[in-house]
């Protein structure tokens, strides 16, 4: 049995402890926020995570799983710490890394034994020579260490199953028998393990998050484009995507990408290449791209109902992608600002996400059922497709909204059917549509 600190409790810190300690390993996740630790001992999660209290709650009580705010008492025996604390986007796009250093910092003071400092954060390429330093500088005597970066590769919403079926393990190393020594942490997991070295570890997490969040902004930029030609996008990513070179994920058009990984890492990935006097035209381009889609759907909303001033408009969906609560970077957030200051009355629903938003949405009324919440509305904006959405009585909606008006952000709804059924339906891209309602659905 391998004993593991886990520095930070969030989104990552956290399935990487429960998931470490699920493969038997003992795990001490450690935080600073004594609210945090404390909820977590008496079983409240700080996130949600579809899997995740009950995967907690078993390791708890087995013996595997505890959480501390003190550094000495999760570094004692401990072989192996993980960072996982944030890593938030600075003013320019940089990444701010003062809980990363914060972190490196306090271990150094407080190590006793040898340690391997594994990076689990999405951090600059250059980071873990960084926290080298950091900890070189910082320990009170000398006590060999080394550093390995092992970027995450988790989707909010089914983190567990990424962590426990990955597609590959990323581990960069200056040294490597500590490499080695990570890399059999892992090897339960039976998946391939790339061992390179530490900035091409780094540099592996940012490209492929803006490889993805490219194929996001390329298909909604290929929306508006069938729009203009009479195409629908749906059976042109569906075309696309038997192309084994490229393949049918991440091709779905709509309000486009949040969270806090893509918009985060695409933005400090152009930083990393300004900095250096490169000038990465494609990214700045996903994010022109990526951005244009919000005000996109205010202005929407304005071509369907004319002036939005009294008018009433319910959200469905709050958080940025189904099965979390992440508002993080939300697209639910500036389409209801602009639907506000457009002068409408927004409503919103939303199945897990309603007490995170609702902070920061406080003029948006939150109903806890989405036919109350559009009884008496002029329209409804599909914003987040969770799968209770795909099979809302279309009908008894209809009868309740004031007009049947409904703008689809994620294109989930069938336009003909939409049309058949009495609504006013428009999606992003949906073009021709056989020409039986196009006048609605284009």
């Amino acid at each position: 049995m391998k004993q593991i600190c886990v520095i930070g409790v969030g989104y990552v810190g956290l399935v990487t402890a429960a998931c470490f300690s699920d493969l038997g390993n003992r795990v001490i996740a450690l935080d600073i926020v004594e609210e945090k630790v404390e909820g977590l001992k008496k079983g409240k999660m700080p996130i949600y995570e579809p899997g995740l209290k009950e995967l907690v709650e078993r390791n708890v009580k087995a013996g595997r799983l505890s959480f501390t705010t003190s550094y000495e008492e999760a570094l004692k025996e401990t072989e192996f710490v993980f960072i996982a604390v944030g890593t938030p986007s600075g003013v320019d796009g940089e990444a701010d890394l003062r809980h990363v250093a914060a972190a490196a910092e306090t271990v150094a003071c407080t190590m006793k034994t040898p340690l391997i400092i594994i990076n689990k954060s999405t951090v600059p390429v250059g980071t873990g020579d960084w926290v080298a330093d950091i900890v070189r500088q910082n320990q009170r005597e000398p006590i060999p260490f080394s550093v390995v970066s092992c970027p995450e590769f988790l989707r909010e919403g089914s983190a567990i199953g990424d962590f426990m079926q990955p597609h590959r393990t990323v581990l960069g190393s200056l040294d490597p028998d500590a490499a080695e020594k990570v890399a059999q942490l892992h090897l339960p997991l039976r998946a391939p393990i790339v061992i390179t070295d530490l900035r091409t570890a780094e540099m592996i997490k940012y490209a492929s998050n803006a490889f993805l969040a490219t194929k996001i902004s390329f298909i909604n930029e290929i929306a508006n484009i069938c729009e203009a030609l009479g195409a629908d996008v749906k059976e042109v990513a569906v075309g696309m995507g038997y192309d084994k070179r490229i393949g049918p994920l991440f091709l779905d058009a709509g309000l486009g990408y949040g969270g806090s990984c893509f918009p985060k890492d695409v933005k400090a990935l152009a930083y990393m290449a300004a900095e250096k006097g490169r000038h990465p035209q494609l990214l700045y381009a996903v994010m022109e791209i990526n951005d244009d889609r919000r005000p996109m759907a205010v202005n929407r909303m304005r071509e369907m109902l004319g002036d939005l001033r009294g008018k009433r408009i319910g959200l469905l969906g709050l958080s940025f992608k189904p099965n979390t609560d992440d508002m993080r970077d939300a697209p639910a957030v500036d389409i209801a600002n602009g639907l506000i200051s457009a002068g409408a009355a927004v409503r919103a629903y939303d199945p897990v996400a309603m007490q995170a938003a609702a902070p920061l949405l406080p003029e948006v009324q939150m109903f806890t059922d989405p036919y109350a919440m559009a009884e008496g509305c002029d329209a409804l904006i599909m914003v987040t497709e969770w799968n209770e959405f795909k099979h809302l009585d279309l009908s008894r909606l209809r009868e309740l909204m004031r007009q049947p008006v409904i703008f689809d952000g994620r294109n989930v709804y069938d336009p003909e059917l939409m049309v058949k059924l009495g609504y006013r339906y428009r999606g992003f891209g949906r073009g021709y549509n056989g020409g039986k309602g196009c006048a609605s659905s284009g």
